[in-house]
């Protein structure tokens, strides 16, 4: 943690990486909703002198879709600002010369065309959706159970998320569902990962001290942040519980009502 707390740390800070489901929107039908004063504040961020980057686990799109959909919904933002783990996983594949068994959305599909699919080596999951089925999880399993050394990659390890309807199952769950089936444990890629928040900070060319983590899920966006030196603030939409105040391992340097108010904040303590 840096030394100064939450807000008067705002003062040090060099960069703001933001979560995207749950912070920005809502997701569900259609585009989803975007979350009252998250275009604007956005548009704040933007206009300070921090960087600003958005970090994601989202794997139900591309990411040119995605950020297509948050454009619609009114939202400033680009691809390159954007970081999600379906590019992160394709990279590791291909440097380790792997060829997967996708167990993912359909609309991610695309992220992965190019790749040797054939005879797989290894297992990738995400946010399958109504693609969990039992069928398609046993045959996920029955590709790790046949490996000499099986090998699961999950795009996150959340638990459940939040759409417009209430709250769903997310990948995390699924992947204890292998990884106990076949007593291997999973490599996560995407939050909570290090080596994904260090991809972002990378980017940036600033130091973990330097930069602000704001989510709405306590373990995987605050608490993998925090791991890493980052700061990580909540925000009181998404998936936020009540209980999540009270957890027991992992603490939140600050908690907001919403991106809005947490920016107001920053911004504020910073005299923009």
């Amino acid at each position: 943690m840096a030394a100064a707390g939450w807000p008067v740390c705002a003062q040090s800070l060099k960069g703001v990486i933001l979560d995207m489901c749950g912070v920005l929107y809502d997701s569900g039908d259609g585009d989803g909703v975007a979350i009252p004063g998250s275009i604007e504040a956005v548009q704040r961020l933007k206009r300070s002198d921090l960087q600003l980057r958005f970090c994601t686990n989202e794997t139900q799109a591309s990411r040119d879709r995605f950020v297509a959909k948050l454009q619609r919904l009114g939202f400033d933002i680009s691809v390159k600002e954007v970081f999600s783990p379906a590019p992160a996983a394709v990279s590791v594949l291909k440097e380790r010369g792997l060829r997967p068994h996708l167990l993912v959305y359909d609309g991610l599909l695309p992220e992965f065309e190019g790749l040797d699919q054939t005879n797989p080596n290894c297992v990738v999951i995400g946010d399958a959706a109504e693609k969990f089925s039992y069928e398609n999880l046993n045959d996920a399993f029955r590709v790790l159970i046949g490996l000499d050394k099986p090998l699961l990659f999950s795009l996150g390890q959340g638990r459940y998320y939040k759409e417009t309807d209430g709250l769903k199952l997310d990948v995390g769950v699924y992947m204890k569902a292998l990884e106990y089936a076949c007593d291997v444990k999973a490599q996560v890629i995407g939050k909570p990962s290090p080596t994904f928040f260090q991809s972002v900070l990378n980017d940036m060319g600033i130091q973990p001290h330097e930069a602000l983590m704001i989510g709405d899920d306590l373990v995987n966006d605050v608490g993998g942040a925090q791991s890493c030196g980052m700061m990580g603030v909540q925000v009181r939409t998404g998936k936020y519980r009540a209980s999540d105040e009270r957890h027991s391992s992992v603490r939140a340097d600050g908690t907001e009502d919403n991106l809005s108010r947490a920016v107001d904040l920053l911004l504020h303590h910073r005299g923009q």
